[in-house]
């Protein structure tokens, strides 16, 4: 019988399929339509719940459920002070993929890339 040794586990970092799993979480936490646009509209900014109800145009009970998803899946961070709650998002690394997301998937970008390079194409072609 012919048994291959195991890799070593290490106790500090999960194994490769708690990463995918935990990734996958938190980008389906951030796939939800409003989840989305409560995380476009905290941007770097940290926001009260009173004024990213505001912005997002719903109930305030709906968005502190959202919160509250997003604040599980460690994408946001709350701090509390005197009655208020204020929200963020969680690091730097966070804020640059939500961008990058933002970049290349939003229509409006996506339009905008469309249309520089059409005008790029037609200037390029009345040059020659």
């Amino acid at each position: 019988m012919n048994i291959s040794p195991r890799k070593p586990v290490s106790n500090t970092s999960p194994p490769e399929d708690e990463y995918s799993t935990l990734t996958a979480r938190a980008l389906k936490a951030m796939a939800h339509p409003l989840r989305w646009r409560i995380l476009c509209t905290l941007g770097s900014k940290e926001l009260s719940v009173s004024e990213i109800v505001e912005r997002a145009g719903t109930s305030q009970s709906n968005v502190s459920q959202h919160l509250e998803q997003l604040r599980n899946k460690n994408i946001v961070i709350a701090r509390k002070e005197a009655n208020r709650v204020y929200y963020r998002i969680r690091n730097d690394q966070l804020l640059m993929l939500i961008g990058t997301m933002r970049e290349v998937l939003c229509p409006a970008n996506l339009d905008a890339k469309r249309s520089a390079k059409s005008g790029q194409a037609q200037r390029e072609k009345s040059q020659q």
